[in-house]
């Protein structure tokens, strides 16, 4: 049996060798796990729902022999948003650092979890201050990491050498997460919690306060992020830490999808209910602050910009970083 990553059922991290007396009683054990891992055993193999991991193995399907042999679906109960966010953070835990934006998504991470944070971006961050008020708020130890431009040419060799789509906008979330898990990694961390997922199960993103359908448009954004964890994963590899996602645990996606879609939007602002969570344990301008994504925010993205003009691609990032990678 190979296990990588971590299991739990109903609430109770397994150890390997309690997962490998599960399988031995019962090969269909593994339709019960939660947690976010990758199994292999006796020609069978098995994710997470969500393969967050970012596993080439489908998604939360048992597979032995070639053929699908169930779906895995977590024994967790139903529980209401703030108890299953809760009971997600607490089992990630364990030897993990906060990936802080100041955003609420990551606040709450950060309030829930009660662990050292770290926030990265270039000199001119709008993430910096956000963050520290967050930490203050929480007396938590906040780790703030400057990223030069030379820095950040540099890591922007490494991460186009492993993460599949090359894409502006791809990049510049991977670029901005080498960094952090660079940083956790150097304080001796090897897991890092992080906000993904909120916006695609709460309608954070802009198109959503627009759409004629947000059931439809959630449901397909959600359906991206297993795309998303195999190019996050594939930059964590790069320091030998991994990405870790409360806001995918089934407890709060079932959480979520409970909500009716017309109540996460209110007076053209998105994440409600987060907000209205927040607002119980974050000072009142964290929980209701419009936040811009996080290579947006760190600043990652004018440095590539500014760095696809000064090599000949003023209207082209795409076009700068396919010369980069020899595309």
């Amino acid at each position: 049996m190979r296990l990588v990553g971590w299991v739990e059922r109903s609430g109770e991290i397994l150890t390997e060798e309690r997962v490998a007396g599960l399988l031995r009683e019962d090969p269909q054990a593994p339709l019960g796990f939660g947690g976010e891992f990758t199994l292999e055993w006796d020609g069978c193999t098995c994710t997470d729902p969500l393969g967050v991991l970012g596993s080439p193995f489908p998604p939360g399907v048992i597979s032995c022999g070639g053929r699908e042999r169930g779906r895995v679906v977590p024994d967790v109960p139903d529980l209401d948003l703030e108890a299953a966010l809760r009971a997600s953070v607490t089992l990630r835990r364990d030897g993990a650092v906060v990936a802080l934006s100041g955003g609420v998504d990551s606040a709450l991470l950060a309030a829930f979890a009660g662990l050292p944070c770290v926030t990265v971006g270039m000199e001119d961050s709008q993430d910096f201050p956000w963050a520290g008020r967050v930490t203050s708020a929480l007396g938590l130890p906040h780790r703030r990491v400057v990223i030069t431009p030379d820095e950040a040419d540099r890591a922007l060799l490494a991460v186009l050498t492993v993460i599949r789509k090359k894409a502006p906008l791809d990049v510049s979330i991977a670029l901005t997460l080498f960094f952090v898990c660079q940083a956790a990694a150097e304080d001796g961390f090897r897991r890092v919690l992080c906000g993904q997922g909120a916006d695609e199960l709460f309608a954070g993103y802009a198109r959503h306060r627009v759409s004629t359908d947000l059931a439809s448009d959630l449901r397909r954004d959600f359906s991206t992020l297993h795309a998303q964890a195999i190019r996050d994963q594939a930059v964590a590899r790069l320091h030998a830490t991994c990405l870790s996602y409360p806001y995918l645990d089934t407890r709060v996606v079932r959480a979520a999808g409970r909500i009716p879609p017309k109540d996460l939007i209110a007076g053209g602002v998105g994440k409600q209910p987060l907000r209205a969570l927040a607002a119980r344990h974050l000072p009142e301008e964290v929980a209701g602050r419009g936040k811009k994504a996080m290579q947006y925010g760190s600043g990652i993205w004018r440095h590539l910009r500014r760095r696809a003009r000064e090599n000949g691609y003023k209207r082209s990032v795409q076009g700068y970083l396919d010369w980069l990678s020899g595309s």
